[in-house]
C-alpha cells in the first residue's frame, strides 16, 4: 500500500515537470509570435499613413549666403539647406557653410530644402471638409516656390494658407482632390510609454518609417519655439523630418514631428514633437483667418519651486506665482496681485508656467475664464475676460530662472539714478556692485538690478535694506527688477 502510495506520487510529480517542460518550450515560440505580431501592427501603420504623408521642396532665396570653402558630404550643396542643419544641430556642426565657396552677388543665389507634412481635413470653421496640408513653419517660410509629392508619385505646386512662426506650424494647400488623409488624434489622451510612428522624408529619403515610445510629455523651455508644449520620443526623427506626422497605433496624428536634441550632430534618442490639439487648434485658426490671434492676461509668473512656496506658505508645485502685473491689463482689471499664486485656469489645475502660457495664448480674446488664486493662504477665484495679445505684448511672461542664494552694494535711488535705470525715486534699492562668485552673483543679481522688496516688504533706501537683510536670518525672498521685468528670488547663505 505504501509503495503505491509512492508510485502515484511519482507519478503525479513527473506529471507536473513534464508539464512544465512543455509549457517552456513553446514560451520562445510564443515570443516570437508576439514580436511577429507587433511587426505586423508597424506595417499596418505604414500602409494607414503614408498615402497622406508627403515631400516637400522648397525653394528659396539665400540672401548673401554665407560660410567658408567647406567639405560636405554631399558635394556643392547641402541638400537640406544650411538653415536645416543648424536648427537641427547647432551652428557648430562639422561641415556647415558659413560663406561662399566661390564670390556671388548678393542674393543672386537659390537653395533648395526639403521638409515633410501630411495632408487633413479641416474639422471646423469656415472651410470644414476642405483638405490641408500641416507642417512647420521653418519648413515653408520664405519659399519662392513650393512642391510637394505624395507616395504614389505625384507631385503637386502649393501655396501657403497660413504660416505661425510662434508655434512653428503652417498650413499649405494644393488644388486637387481625392486625397487621402489623417486623422489628429486627442493628445491629451496619449501616456507615456505608448508606442509611436514617426514617418517622413529624413535626409531626402522619402517615406521613411521610425518607431519609439513616448518619452515624456509637456515639455517647455526647450527653447525652440515661443509656445512650447512638445512630446519627447525616442522615434529616430532627422533632417527631413520636420512636418512630418506622430502617430499612434491606430494611425491617429498625436504628434507634429519638430526638432530634436543633440550635442554631437547625431540623432541622440531625443525627439520633439507639437501635441495634435495644440495643432490643430493653430491650424483652425490659420485656415479661417490666415492667422492666428492669441489670448492675452498682462502678467509676469514664474515657477513655484520647493522654497518659494515655503515662503507664500503653498504647497510646492501647486500653481505659479504672480511675480508683476502690468497696469490696465486685463489681470489688473479683474483684480489679480503680485504674489497670488494662480492655481486653477478654467478649473484645470495649473503647475507649470510653460502649460499655463498656452492655456492663455489659445483663449479667444473676449472670453471670460474662472482663474482660481491662492492670496495669504485662502483661496479665491476671480472673473478675468481675456484680451488679444498684440506684438507689443505677451501672453503671460515667463522670466528667466536663477539659482538661490550676499555680496553686493546698493544704493539709494536718488532721482538722478531713477532717471538712469528708469526707476522711481524713493522705491527700491539699485545694485550697484556684485562681487565675482558671491552668493548674489550665483543667483543671477546683475549691476543695474532695482529691488524693491525684502521679505515682501518695500524697501525705499540703503539702510532699510541693510536692516532688512540682517533681519532675515541668512535666508530672504527678494522682488527684483531688472528693466521692464520682475522676479521674485530667494537667497540662502
Amino acid at each position: 500500500m505504501m509503495m503505491s502510495k509512492l508510485f502515484f506520487s511519482l507519478g503525479i510529480w513527473l506529471t507536473a515537470l513534464l508539464l512544465s517542460f512543455s509549457s517552456y518550450a513553446q514560451l520562445p515560440d510564443e515570443g516570437v509570435e508576439n514580436l511577429r505580431q507587433t511587426g505586423k501592427a508597424f506595417a499596418a501603420v505604414a500602409r494607414k499613413v503614408s498615402p497622406a504623408v508627403v515631400f516637400i521642396q522648397v525653394e528659396r532665396k539665400d540672401p548673401g549666403a554665407a560660410g567658408m570653402p567647406f567639405s560636405s558630404p554631399f558635394g556643392e550643396e547641402w541638400p537640406f539647406g544650411d538653415d536645416f542643419f543648424r536648427r537641427f544641430f547647432g551652428d557648430d556642426f562639422p561641415g556647415i557653410p558659413r560663406s561662399p565657396r566661390r564670390e556671388q552677388p548678393q542674393g543672386e543665389r537659390r537653395v533648395m530644402e526639403y521638409g515633410s507634412g501630411f495632408a487633413f481635413k479641416a474639422e471646423k470653421g469656415l472651410l470644414s471638409g476642405k483638405t490641408y496640408i500641416l507642417t512647420n513653419n521653418h519648413v515653408v517660410e520664405n519659399a519662392d516656390k513650393i512642391r510637394v509629392q505624395f507616395k504614389d508619385g505625384r507631385e503637386f505646386n502649393a501655396e501657403i494658407t497660413g504660416r505661425d512662426p510662434q508655434s512653428d506650424l503652417a498650413v499649405i494647400e494644393i488644388k486637387t482632390t481625392g486625397l487621402s488623409t489623417l486623422t489628429l488624434a486627442d493628445s491629451s489622451e496619449l501616456e507615456v510609454g505608448e508606442w509611436v510612428v514617426a514617418i517622413g522624408n529624413p535626409f531626402g529619403l522619402s517615406h521613411t518609417l521610425t518607431v519609439g515610445v513616448v518619452s515624456a510629455k509637456g515639455r517647455t523651455s526647450v527653447g525652440i519655439n515661443d509656445y512650447e508644449d512638445f512630446i519627447q520620443t525616442d522615434a529616430a526623427i532627422n533632417p527631413g523630418n520636420s512636418g512630418g506626422p506622430l502617430v499612434n497605433l491606430d494611425g491617429e496624428v498625436v504628434g507634429i514631428n519638430t526638432a530634436i536634441f543633440s550635442r554631437s550632430g547625431g540623432y541622440m534618442g531625443i525627439g520633439f514633437a507639437i501635441p495634435s490639439n495644440l495643432a490643430e487648434a493653430i491650424a483652425n485658426q490659420l485656415i479661417d483667418r490666415g492667422e492666428v490671434t492669441r489670448g492675452y492676461l498682462g502678467i509676469v509668473i514664474q515657477q513655484l519651486t520647493a522654497e518659494l512656496a515655503e515662503s507664500f506658505d503653498v504647497k510646492a508645485n501647486k500653481g505659479i506665482l504672480v511675480a508683476q502685473v502690468s497696469e490696465d491689463s486685463p489681470a489688473q482689471q479683474a483684480g489679480l496681485r503680485q504674489g497670488d499664486v494662480i492655481i486653477r485656469f478654467r478649473d484645470a489645475p495649473i503647475t507649470d508656467v510653460g502649460n499655463f502660457r498656452n492655456r492663455v495664448a489659445l483663449t479667444q480674446p473676449g472670453t471670460k475664464v474662472a482663474l482660481t488664486i491662492l492670496r495669504e493662504g485662502k483661496e479665491r477665484t476671480l472673473q478675468v475676460t481675456i484680451g488679444k495679445l498684440t506684438k507689443d505684448k505677451v501672453a503671460a511672461v515667463d522670466p528667466a530662472q536663477s539659482t538661490d542664494e550676499i555680496g553686493i552694494t546698493v544704493q539709494t535711488l536718488t532721482p538722478q539714478l531713477a532717471e538712469q535705470f528708469n526707476a522711481k525715486a524713493g522705491e527700491g534699492v539699485v545694485v550697484t556692485e556684485v562681487e565675482p562668485g558671491s552668493i548674489a552673483a550665483r543667483a543671477g543679481i546683475e549691476v543695474g538690478s532695482i529691488i524693491l522688496q525684502v521679505n515682501r516688504k518695500p524697501v525705499k533706501n540703503a539702510t532699510e535694506f541693510q536692516q532688512a537683510v540682517k533681519a532675515g536670518n541668512k535666508r530672504i525672498l527678494l522682488l527684483i527688477r531688472k528693466g521692464s521685468m520682475q522676479r521674485y528670488l530667494i537667497l540662502n547663505w
